[in-house]
């Protein structure tokens, strides 16, 4: 009778099982690690553009502008720190997310 696969995976040694279970677990952590990554990336990319678009005092249309009695300096203050603390925190986060998949993922130990 031939072997197949079937049967050749049913007769692999522990170390060859524990090999696959080991590549699997990695490749899946590391998928995971790239996306995280790039969603980090992406939340921070929304965030420049909400904090730019602050910057956008035309109402309406290009034409337009607030006026200064609508315009509520304290409270653009306070969201433009608070854009740039959640931008700084996210960089902050992509950078050790990124250190650490270099050191987990690609860098030779």
């Amino acid at each position: 009778m031939e072997e197949g696969a079937f049967l050749e995976s049913l007769k692999r040694n522990n170390a060859k099982i524990r090999a696959d279970r080991a590549v699997a677990i990695a490749e899946d952590a590391e998928v995971m690690f790239k996306r995280e990554i790039e969603d980090i990336a992406i939340s921070i990319k929304r965030l420049r553009r909400e904090q730019e678009n602050m910057l956008d005092l035309s109402p309406t249309d290009a034409t337009s502008l607030v006026l200064a009695s609508d315009f509520d300096a304290k409270d653009f203050v306070t969201k433009e720190i608070e854009l740039g603390v959640k931008i700084r925190n996210l960089e902050i986060k992509r950078e050790i997310a990124q250190k650490r998949y270099d050191y987990l993922f690609t860098q030779s130990n």
